[in-house]
């Protein structure tokens, strides 16, 4: 597997990772959560070189994660807005997060706090399963292929 190739490996992870799979990027898609759009922004934020933010923000407008939004004419300035395929990247972030305040956190505790808006409670993410709403682990779970999986050499020569 080559990193340059992910994107067309027959592997939801690996396509995934194509997209999200760098450090910078996901700091990106942090920002991105926290209702930043401009690249100034962004760059000032995250202290990122021009050059590096300009590849990431352009990766996440071809693969439809964000859309550019000219915002003033002169000079050409641009905003970028989370498309829905980038907003159902939230439940990975926050996956990582929890994962972050879990185990990574100093003595001053978490630098972030999530409150549900809805109840007003603060919460952690949770993954429960979409059929019976149980809370899921690694242990709970079991693969079988999907159609969507590839083919083995016996199985395409029969």
């Amino acid at each position: 597997m080559r990193w340059d190739t992910l994107e067309d490996e027959q592997c939801s992870l690996a396509r995934t990772v194509a997209v999200i799979g760098d450090r910078w990027s996901l700091l990106v898609l942090r920002e991105c959560f926290l209702r930043v759009r401009r690249f100034e922004e962004f760059q000032s934020r995250l202290s990122i070189t021009r050059h590096l933010l300009a590849d990431r923000l352009k990766k996440f407008v071809k693969f439809g994660v964000l859309r550019k939004v000219k915002y003033q004419d002169r000079p050409a300035r641009y905003e970028y807005i989370l498309t829905q395929r980038g907003l159902d990247l939230y439940p990975i972030v926050m996956s990582i997060v929890h994962w972050g305040d879990t185990h990574m956190v100093d003595e001053r505790g978490r630098p972030l706090l999530h409150q549900h808006k809805n109840c007003g409670n603060f919460f952690d993410p949770v993954m429960i399963c979409s059929e019976c709403g149980e809370p899921l682990s690694a242990k709970q779970v079991h693969t079988h292929p999907g159609p969507g999986a590839p083919q083995s050499p016996a199985a395409s020569e029969a």
